[in-house]
């Protein structure tokens, strides 16, 4: 059982130190840009291992009300954004994986 409201920034910290990470945070400058336009309702999908649950976990962290993000997103492409600081972490966030409970 995982927090599913408010996720804390442990996954997303623990992702950002592996050797193999790449900073993907101009896709958090992509949904700020639509926050609040009709334009506001989000499908992110790929083929299996390209990365959507890294994806999913840095959306998290970067919007949750339940983690301060601000050293884990430090050097960044977002951290260069003007509005970066106006949507981290201002948000109730709910993670859901539906993934988990399918039967494959």
């Amino acid at each position: 059982m995982g927090v599913y409201f408010n996720p804390n920034n442990e996954s997303f910290a623990s992702d950002k130190r592996s050797q193999i990470y790449i900073d993907k945070t101009g896709l958090l400058e992509y949904l700020n840009g639509v926050l609040g336009t009709s334009n506001k309702c989000i499908a992110v999908s790929h083929a299996r291992r390209f990365g959507k649950s890294h994806a999913a976990g840095m959306i998290d962290v970067y919007y949750s009300l339940g983690s301060d993000s601000s050293d884990l997103f430090a050097g960044t492409k977002i951290s260069e954004n003007k509005d970066y600081r106006k949507y981290l972490n201002q948000y109730n966030v709910i993670h859901l994986d539906i993934s988990s409970s399918l039967p494959w």
